[in-house]
């Protein structure tokens, strides 16, 4: 995947004073080495970036100075899941007794899903994204297509689970606001409200950046509804899943992974995924919570997704 951090530095003194189109032309000139700017848009809730050449092509997200990698693709090899995390949010599907319906919160490019249905063409696979320009680009330059049982739907993912009440085998969350997992996606309500979206036996799978502050109150807080979270280091990010019961052991996870690879037949092998697992036995973090009440949820979640304004600072 390729690094941002020296174009960083290269557009974030034309930030202030020359907007958006400022940017793009110092992210164009700075992008001409490792690959052009294909297409830029300024959406209700993201400046988005996408970047290709002859090999590969990506999805970028600037926020408050700084540019992150939402989604990439070796357009030579579309069935290759090349950002290591993505690969261990599919050990989802190893851990339920039966797989039969998946909701992802989040798409960016839409290779997490793009890559299960490939694998399992009759899993009903809906994905719920707030930004619809990401969905229109997801579909221009990352080959993500909709079918009868691949569904996405315009929401905030929160919202979304709040106003529906199916019931998944597997839950993904894969949504990211900068650096940050939105804090309404981080807190006991709503894993709370997840867990109830459950269908017996299914799972969380949520990626957390570990760099941050908010990790261990992250991980602290999914272990307070769910009893069982397992960890999974994904080369800079971290996959946790989170499930009820005790903790499985490692012979029944690899055992459940070997059976779901025989089934589907993974380009990337879930039993050697599972075997990196490690199981979160003690948080150490301070729990989450909503800190408004009910009655203003939806107004707080529409206040959480507002897309960060150029000017402002990260708190030293």
């Amino acid at each position: 995947m390729r690094s941002w951090r020296v174009m960083c530095c290269a557009v974030a003194m034309v930030l202030a004073a020359g907007g958006l189109q400022a940017v793009v032309r110092a992210v164009a000139q700075e992008s001409n080495r490792e690959g052009g700017l294909l297409e830029s848009r300024e959406s209700i809730y993201n400046n988005i970036f996408i970047f290709g050449d002859k090999e590969n092509v990506t999805m970028t997200f600037g926020h408050n100075k700084r540019y992150y990698t939402e989604s990439s693709m070796r357009l030579s090899d579309p069935g290759l899941l090349t950002v290591d995390y993505t690969r261990y949010m599919t050990l989802g599907v190893a851990y339920p007794p039966k797989v039969e319906r998946i909701v992802e919160v989040g798409l960016g490019g839409g290779r997490t899903v793009s890559y299960l249905k490939g694998a399992m063409p009759d899993t009903a696979i809906l994905t719920v994204e707030i930004d619809k320009d990401v969905v229109e680009l997801a579909k221009k330059y990352f080959k993500f297509t909709e079918t009868a049982t691949m569904r996405a739907v315009v929401a905030d993912g929160r919202s979304y689970l709040m106003r529906d009440s199916q019931k998944w085998d597997v839950i993904m969350i894969d949504a990211y606001r900068g650096p940050f997992v939105p804090f309404h996606l981080l807190t006991r309500e709503f894993y709370t409200l997840v867990k109830s979206r459950l269908n017996p036996g299914g799972v969380v799978v949520q990626n957390i950046e570990p760099s941050t502050m908010l990790f261990d109150s992250a991980t602290a807080t999914l272990r307070s509804v769910f009893p069982s979270v397992d960890l999974y280091d994904g080369g800079g990010n971290v996959v946790a899943v989170g499930y009820e019961g005790p903790s499985l052991p490692q012979p029944e996870l690899l055992a459940r992974a070997a059976k779901a690879q025989e089934r589907y037949q993974f380009r990337h092998d879930l039993r050697t995924l599972a075997a990196q697992r490690r199981v979160l036995a003690r948080p150490t973090g301070k729990i989450l919570t909503d800190d408004f009440a009910p009655v203003e949820t939806m107004r707080a979640i529409e206040k959480n997704n507002e897309k960060w304004k150029e000017q402002t600072e990260v708190p030293r």
